[in-house]
């Protein structure tokens, strides 16, 4: 538990004392919502109808962007070789470095929710059901976007392969995600949210330590 801790505690260190990886996610983040009415145009009832789709679209690229360090700077610097004869398990390592992940990534695009629903014209129900689905489904794109990362690392362009192959297994957690926030059914689309989220959760740890032994040999 010591260890788990203490990478958590190491890639916080080192995002914040590199500093403005965070802040380019939040400005990507809304300035998404910011160039979608000069798109569709300033009709505020169908602004307010595609915001949870778009809303899931911009945090689902803002957390792409983020994607790429990972475990390429650890893969760079040695630290993912140290990693493996580490006292604590390499699974355990991955999913450390999922949650931080999740806190120097996806909190800040949560916090910047507010900027977003002005923008596009949510009322105060549909944030807070933003918020409440954000919260459930980002760490289940975080956990997948890692999944991606390791088998991605110790190839040239992994930065831009992983994406590609993240995309297309997101889909269900954006339609839910979509759906908790806009559909009849929210209820229901929220619990699914969840159950999915947590399912890629559970898988994160240990798919991607597979990944990152396989990309060592």
């Amino acid at each position: 538990m010591k260890g788990f801790l203490a990478i958590i505690g190491r890639d916080l260190k080192l995002a914040t004392r590199i500093g403005g990886d965070a802040l380019t996610l939040v400005l990507f983040f809304v300035m998404v919502g910011a160039i979608v009415p000069f798109a569709i145009g300033p009709d505020k009832a169908m602004l307010a109808k595609l915001a949870p789709g778009l809303t899931w679209i911009a945090a689902f690229l803002s957390l792409l962007l983020g994607l790429d360090r990972l475990f390429r700077n650890d893969a760079e610097d040695g630290s993912l070789q140290l990693f493996r004869f580490s006292r604590t398990p390499l699974e355990a390592i991955v999913a450390a470095k999922v949650i931080a992940h999740w806190l120097l990534t996806a909190l800040p695009l949560i916090a910047a929710t507010p900027v977003l629903a002005v923008l596009l014209n949510m009322d105060m129900e549909s944030w807070l059901r933003t918020v409440l689905s954000l919260l459930l489904g980002t760490p289940g794109l975080v956990a997948l976007g890692a999944m991606g990362a390791a088998v991605t690392v110790s190839l040239p362009r992994g930065g831009l392969i992983a994406p590609v192959l993240i995309l297309p297994l997101a889909i269900p957690l954006l339609i839910f995600g979509s759906s908790a926030i806009s559909g009849q059914q929210s209820g229901a689309a929220m619990l699914f949210l969840a159950a999915i989220s947590l399912v890629l959760l559970a898988i994160a740890p240990f798919a991607g330590a597979l990944a990152l032994r396989v990309s060592e040999e």
